[in-house]
């Protein structure tokens, strides 16, 4: 649980400071008021990453040297800091994670704070490129599982000095024989990495919503030795790694009660309507996944979706809202449903 938030020199933010409640915080302002900012920021301290920024420098404010998001949760005080790579003239680290003051690795600093997003973009999950839901996937899965993140930047950045190496074999100064290193931790991260998707996958599938029926179906690229011996040729003509969980896809599909011809692609078939509905499905799922491998329920975090979602979507969200700590942003606070309203500590930018 987050009990208070502080932003200096991050997005829109000189210093700015919050406190929030256990049950629901409604933050309620004009569009390009920095609603949006504030669930980034707290995105950021749950997976050390941000859902909006292509790279770290871009969060920081204009003309501003460094940004700092800070995070009390419990008894620990989380706190990342970003710099674009020189402060007054010195070289300076891009990022650094802090737990209570003591500089930490991201692999052990993600985890202190948990949170699920829901946002408008999050239809990208549904319609966007592969990169998005590979994305997505490790978004869930860096916060509930260590060995994941372990595995996920050991895999990382084998594919990257293996494309390296691949490159060098193309033109001829290196041997194939040096990615034999290479071959095996990435077949070793890899496996991890798809074992874990899939676990979740299934979860997710497990999940029923109302009387509409999601399913997800995972396109996996397995990486194995054989599969590395199949595309060798074109691996070394591409320069590129061809196989393994960095090529993984999914595809969201729908059953409705009233369709009795199987399950429709919701990219290919579905409307905007239920494409959201999707999503909102897969968040759900999120939360009682991260829940049943941590034991408790993480932030849900809602950025403007009510605008978004019909009266029947907007009860099923509603429903859920006071089952976890919840922040809410609003353009109009009436577009938040009345018994919402009630309860929850309402914000002004």
């Amino acid at each position: 649980m987050l009990t208070s938030l502080a932003l200096h020199n991050f997005r829109s933010y000189t210093k700015k400071a919050w406190a929030f409640s256990q049950g629901v915080t409604c933050i309620v302002g004009p569009n390009a008021a920095g609603k949006t900012n504030v669930l980034e920021a707290i995105m950021l301290l749950a997976t050390g990453k941000s859902f909006r920024a292509g790279i770290d420098r871009e969060v920081i404010r204009w003309e501003s040297e460094v940004a700092r998001v800070i995070g009390q949760s419990g008894d620990e005080k989380v706190e990342i800091v970003l710099t674009p790579g020189v402060v007054s003239g010195q070289k300076s680290p891009l990022k650094k994670h802090l737990v209570n003051g003591i500089p930490r690795r991201v692999i052990d600093f993600v985890g202190n704070v948990r949170a699920v997003l829901f946002w408008p973009e999050d239809l990208e999950i549904v319609t966007d490129s592969p990169s998005i839901r590979r994305r997505y996937l490790d978004t869930v899965l860096v916060q509930v599982d260590r060995e994941y993140r372990r595995n996920l930047l050991s895999y990382e950045r084998g594919v990257r000095q293996r494309n390296r190496l691949l490159d060098s074999i193309n033109e001829g100064t290196a041997s194939r024989s040096q990615l034999l290193f290479w071959d095996q931790l990435l077949i070793r991260a890899g496996g991890y990495i798809t074992q874990k998707r899939g676990e979740y996958i299934t979860f997710v599938n497990s999940t029923a919503l109302a009387d509409h029926h999601f399913m997800i179906m995972y396109d996996k690229s397995v990486i194995s030795e054989a599969r590395l011996l199949q595309y060798k040729d074109e691996e070394v003509a591409a320069k590129s790694t061809l196989v393994g969980p960095h090529r993984d896809d999914f595809g969201l599909f729908s059953q409705h009660h009233t369709l009795t011809s199987g399950y429709r692609d919701l990219n290919k078939f579905g409307s905007r309507g239920e494409q959201r509905l999707g999503v909102l499905w897969l968040k759900l799922a999120e939360l009682s996944y991260i829940e049943k491998k941590t034991g408790e329920r993480p932030m849900l975090l809602l950025d403007d979706i009510f605008s978004e979602l019909d009266e029947e979507h907007r009860k099923l969200v509603g429903n859920i809202v006071d089952r976890q700590q919840t922040v809410i942003t609003s353009a109009d606070i009436e577009s938040v449903p009345k018994h919402i309203r009630k309860s929850a500590d309402i914000v002004a930018l």
